[in-house]
């Protein structure tokens, strides 16, 4: 089933032309009927940190901005054109937190959908276990408003709006 904010279903006109005759092609795409372009729908590429600190609790991050302004996040954002996850994670780590990463290593990933801007970006969260320089003098900036540390089995699922976040959570609980 389609959800009303899927992409399907937001955008009809061709981004090449301008056309309505922007058809429907397949689950996960477009085609126009006028100019030819075919436009598919894929998965973005996201990251996530998991950071703990020498007491064994997992950091979160609160959200600064919408969507789920207030709720809790693992730290980490989009991973830009021609970028590896890793370096995403290490920019956004720099851009969220002030930090540098000393080590890290993939952890596990999952999909998710991110509501943003009235529609729904399909997103692949990549995971990965990440030791930092320090976590001393750790600002939140750019889209965070606080940093907090929570053992695994303290964290309530319900501040946690995406389906990718809990599952991670899950995942670390499941193996210690």
């Amino acid at each position: 089933m389609i959800h009303a904010k899927h992409p399907n279903l937001i955008f009809n006109y061709c981004p090449s032309c301008g056309s309505e005759a922007f058809q429907q092609n397949g689950d996960r795409s477009k085609k126009c009927d006028h100019c030819g372009f075919h436009f598919f729908f894929n998965t973005s590429a996201a990251v996530a940190a998991v950071i703990t600190d020498a007491e064994g609790r997992i950091m979160f991050t609160r959200r600064a901005v919408q969507p789920h302004k207030g709720m809790l996040d693992l730290p980490g954002g989009f991973v830009d054109p021609m970028e590896t996850g890793e370096v995403a994670l290490e920019r956004e780590l720099e851009e969220e937190l002030g930090a540098t990463v000393k080590k890290m290593s993939y952890l596990c990933s999952f999909p998710n959908v991110y509501p943003f801007s009235g529609t729904q970006v399909f997103t692949l969260d990549l995971a990965y276990q990440v030791e930092l320089e320090s976590l001393e003098n750790l600002t939140p900036m750019d889209d965070i408003s606080g940093i907090e540390f929570y053992y695994p089995d303290e964290v309530n699922l319900e501040e946690l709006p995406a389906q990718s976040m809990k599952n991670i959570l899950k995942k670390l609980q499941q193996h210690g």
